[in-house]
């Protein structure tokens, strides 16, 4: 049995969340879910998270060339995209 509720996320979560769901062709309550059972497990082992720095050139020393700092979509974009594609890897 499901059950309807309403919950209140920062307006930037949500629109990652949908991009997410749009990209891998699935509903948004379908990635909530998958994403409650992750963090509910009881298994799962308290730890620190990974923190994801966008990402850094090693010639130059800075910004891959086409990322604007000032556009943090962009940023979390792509950082939506590498965390995509590091997920396809365990299924």
């Amino acid at each position: 049995m499901t059950e309807r509720t309403t919950i209140r996320l920062p307006e930037d979560l949500i629109a990652r969340a949908k991009r997410k769901a749009a990209v891998e062709g699935r509903t948004l309550t379908s990635l909530i879910e998958d994403g409650l059972r992750l963090v509910t497990t009881e298994d799962r082992k308290p730890g620190k998270t990974k923190r994801v720095m966008p990402p850094i050139s090693k010639a130059t020393g800075g910004l891959r060339p086409g990322i604007d700092p000032t556009r943090v979509s962009e940023i979390q974009g792509r950082d939506d995209l590498e965390y995509m594609k590091r997920m396809k890897r365990f299924n």
